[in-house]
């Protein structure tokens, strides 16, 4: 992801809490309630305890011509614990009803929660699935820096299927979660600590394209002039990189040399400022395969939207979003390099965010070191010198604060995530050798793969795989408070 802040949810009253709490059977409680938030250091209303969702059946039905959408949720989770309630994030729309097991659940709405008391208690460990029937008009959020994520229109050319070409009839929508965004379009457990596998199905008019994560399963025409996408991600992926993109768009199908399967979607007016930096991705998916270890998804490609539909791009997970026409290959490659770093090794915590930013930006110095540029060791002298001859970010305010301590979720997509992240790598990197620091870096992916991971994970990962103690590159570049020399 590019630099950017971040805000967050809200508590459910402390009434509903207590309207919920028991269910006895003979005098013995059966079920507790889940916990509304699981107490992220920066967004600690984030996700809910008490279970962990293992799949996301999605079915929504977009109209760009009103902007509304209509969705079915099923969501597939274990209980943690015996649950008399939980809680699924969701800002606004209308929950239109609930099923738990498929029976009939009382529901209530507080804030950004949706408290869910299913007609039995659920026991500890037991699978169950819940059904969430809801609609309306999907949240934009702007987030601390002015920034937005959540469900965001696009007004971007291109006859609508009505052909008319009105504004309305030709408006496109994108839906985007760092870092709780995704609450916006679909109810669930919305902390990166609790991945899930997907299938989402999108419904929107014909002559619009609809995309979304993973590899597209069927392309079904309706006989009521709409077209139904189907995606399936087989792949565990936490909620803040799930997608849905409608629009007029242009689609390319290929693959890698190796037989990755590649799918760019591209917005019109955006196609030929694109072309050069795309045409490199599955180079840059075999150099990463070489780099980090084998590509950890079925699929990958990009989705460039309509210019100024955001200010960043996201990574979300096998299909980055690019806002308008990437500026340079290098972005791409950012990107595609969360796909190993951030997607498949995810964050514990939202506290953990060098590990996806110092990765992916190392990254970068890692392809120009192959390819002619800048080698990473001349990136991290150019830093510690404020060169920007070698990198225009280098007088940038890179050591602000320690890139595992962030002062507070407004920073944790500050420079000093990326810059002084990727110098910590490049710090073990100088103290262990090449042959050491490659070989943990391919491990971590490995090790992790599909996985969550924290700095503490990190640290301890790194310092058994290379058997030296870096003790010293912790103290100063990753939590030091000075600058680093």
């Amino acid at each position: 992801m590019e630099h950017r802040s971040l805000l967050r949810l809200a508590v459910p009253a402390v009434a509903s809490l207590l309207a919920l709490t028991t269910a006895c059977t003979g005098g013995t409680v059966q079920g507790r309630p889940g916990a509304s938030g699981l107490r992220d250091p920066y967004f600690p209303k984030a996700g809910n305890g008490g279970y962990q969702v293992d799949h996301y059946a999605l079915d929504l039905d977009y109209d760009p011509a009103d902007g509304e959408l209509h969705g079915t949720a099923v969501i597939t989770a274990r209980a943690e614990q015996g649950l008399s309630s939980f809680n699924l994030d969701l800002s606004g729309l209308k929950v239109e009803g609930v099923t738990v097991q498929g029976v009939g659940a009382r529901f209530n709405r507080t804030g950004n929660e949706l408290t869910v008391r299913p007609a039995e208690d659920l026991k500890k460990g037991e699978v169950f699935r819940t059904e969430v029937e809801y609609g309306g008009k999907p949240k934009t959020l702007t987030d601390a820096d002015g920034s937005k994520e959540g469900w965001i229109t696009t007004e971007d050319g291109g006859a609508g299927a009505d052909g008319r070409g009105s504004a309305r009839a030709r408006a496109g929508a994108v839906g985007v979660g760092e870092p709780v965004g995704s609450m916006t379009w679909f109810p669930g457990n919305h902390h990166p600590s609790d991945k899930a596998t997907y299938d989402i199905t999108l419904t929107v008019p014909r002559g619009y394209e609809a995309v979304s994560n993973g590899e597209l399963r069927s392309r079904t025409e309706g006989a009521d002039g709409r077209t139904e996408f189907a995606w399936h991600s087989p792949e565990p992926m936490a909620s803040y990189l799930a997608t849905a993109v409608v629009g007029p768009y242009k689609v390319t199908t290929g693959r890698t040399p190796s037989g990755t399967g590649l799918y760019n979607a591209v917005a019109p007016g955006e196609a030929a400022a694109s072309a050069g930096a795309l045409a490199r991705l599955p180079e840059m998916v075999e150099w990463g395969s070489g780099r980090f270890g084998p590509y950890p998804f079925g699929t990958a490609g990009a989705v460039v939207l309509p210019a100024g539909t955001l200010g960043y791009a996201l990574e979300t997970q096998t299909k980055p979003v690019f806002p308008g026409a990437p500026e340079s290959e290098e972005l791409v490659l950012h990107e595609l390099a969360h796909q190993w770093f951030g997607n498949s090794v995810s964050p514990k915590s939202w506290k953990d965010m060098w590990l996806n930013e110092g990765f992916a930006t190392y990254a970068e110095w890692l392809w120009a070191e192959d390819h002619g540029g800048p080698t990473a060791q001349q990136h991290f002298e150019a830093f510690l010198a404020g060169d920007t001859a070698v990198d225009e970010a280098a007088d940038s305010a890179w050591d602000a604060f320690p890139p595992a301590s962030p002062p507070g979720p407004d920073h944790i997509s500050d420079e000093p995530v990326y810059y002084r992240g990727a110098m910590v790598l490049h710090r073990i990197r100088q103290e262990v050798g090449d042959e050491k620091f490659f070989a943990l870096v391919r491990g971590w992916a490995a090790d992790h793969r599909h996985g969550n991971a924290s700095t503490a994970d990190f640290t301890a990962y790194a310092q058994e795989k290379t058997g030296r103690d870096l003790k010293k590159v912790w103290d100063v570049w990753l939590y030091g408070e000075d600058r680093p020399k």
